[in-house]
């Protein structure tokens, strides 16, 4: 009797794996289907078909439950990241520089490179043609992480 126990809350417990820690990989699944497998068949080979039938019928109902259980929003909500992250790596661009900021490529733009506003280097973006480094430059704007510019002669 305790071999039908013990292989029925194992067969739960991989089901539970499967679809908690390891969905998809179906290990949990088969070993979950082995477990309870053999559960019922000891149940009907060792004590009849009464009770095999109540083993199985126990198997189906608690598989049934503990999917339900595991698959429930609130389920998934105890395992997700309730923190929210404020800050990021970099300062944006447009929080430290304002549009007609002046300063030099440092690198080449095609259309993409590094220009020095006001003593720092940013990532920048050219409006129009490619400029040399050195070349007088001017901020027209801002996109995501990007400072664009234009030549100034």
């Amino acid at each position: 009797m305790w071999y039908l126990i013990l292989l029925l809350l194992l067969g739960l417990l991989f089901l539970v794996a499967e679809l908690l820690l390891l969905p998809g990989v179906s290990i949990g699944a088969v070993l979950a289907l082995l477990c309870d497998g053999s559960a019922v068949y000891l149940a009907f080979d060792r004590f009849g078909t009464t009770t095999g039938l109540v083993v199985l019928a126990v198997c189906l109902a608690a598989s049934l439950l503990v999917t339900v259980v595991s698959l429930r929003a609130r389920t998934w909500q105890r395992f997700s990241l309730k923190q929210q992250i404020r800050s990021s790596s970099t300062p944006l661009p447009s929080d430290t520089l304002r549009t007609g900021a002046r300063g030099i490529a440092c690198s080449r733009l095609a259309p993409m490179g590094r220009v020095e506003i006001e003593g720092r280097c940013y990532e920048a973006k050219s409006t129009g043609a490619y400029l040399d480094p050195q070349t007088k430059v001017e901020v027209v704007g801002f996109e995501n992480t990007n400072v664009i510019v234009k030549r100034i002669d």
